[in-house]
């Protein structure tokens, strides 16, 4: 009895805030690092970032996944800046892809499909504005798929709550530290990895096998 309440406290307390005062470095990674230009960009907010970025690294045709900040006030701001809930950023992924293997609505289903876009400002323990669901829209196309899909959701009343996401013009991106790139793969065995991201990178394997990298 006490193995199972321990598991739960520390699943209730895994958040994705988890490493903010670990000593580690606060390098910022290159937007865009190592991505062909001649890619396609989505950018996606959907709780924890470490989530989406673990979630959209799996889709054939996605090529790179950055974590970072879009949506808020100050000029390149820190994951401490962030946490106090004062910059008015998301926490976003940056999704390079190539469009002749995956399509921008197929990312959309992705997005809607791995988050619940029902709360406000929260996903499971995640709770903030920084946690918003988020699409920052590239393209006037872009803005009119997410759009439709979003009503198409909503109408068909897919959700037993009504879709809050957010859909605003992206302006700019801030790609986060280093230490939060490739967080799953690099940290699988974290309580946040453990018992939050795998359950649902699981899940999301099982409905979208048919489209995960070979």
């Amino acid at each position: 009895m006490k193995f199972i309440i321990s598991i739960f406290i520390l699943f209730t307390l895994a958040s994705c805030s988890e490493v903010k005062n670990q000593d580690i470095s606060n390098k910022k990674v290159t937007e865009g690092e190592n991505v062909n230009t001649m890619l396609d960009t989505a950018t996606f907010g959907a709780g924890c970032f470490w989530c989406v970025e673990a979630v959209f690294q799996e889709l054939d045709g996605v090529q790179s996944v950055v974590s970072g900040y879009s949506g808020g006030n100050v000029e390149s701001p820190t994951y401490d800046q962030i946490c106090s809930g004062k910059t008015g950023h998301a926490e976003v992924c940056q999704i390079y892809y190539d469009k002749t293997k995956i399509s921008f609505e197929e990312l959309l289903e992705a997005f809607w499909k791995s988050h619940d876009p029902t709360t406000l400002n929260r996903q499971g323990a995640d709770v903030g504005t920084q946690y918003r669901s988020v699409i920052f829209y590239h393209d006037e196309n872009e803005r009119r798929l997410a759009e439709k899909y979003k009503q198409k959701l909503n109408e068909a009343k897919v959700f037993d709550k009504p879709i809050v996401t957010e859909i605003s013009p992206f302006v700019k991106f801030f790609p986060a530290e280093e230490y939060h790139q490739n967080y799953y793969k690099e940290n699988p065995n974290k309580p946040y990895c453990l018992f939050v991201i795998r359950p649902k990178l699981d899940k999301f394997r099982e409905v979208f096998k048919e489209k995960l990298k070979k």
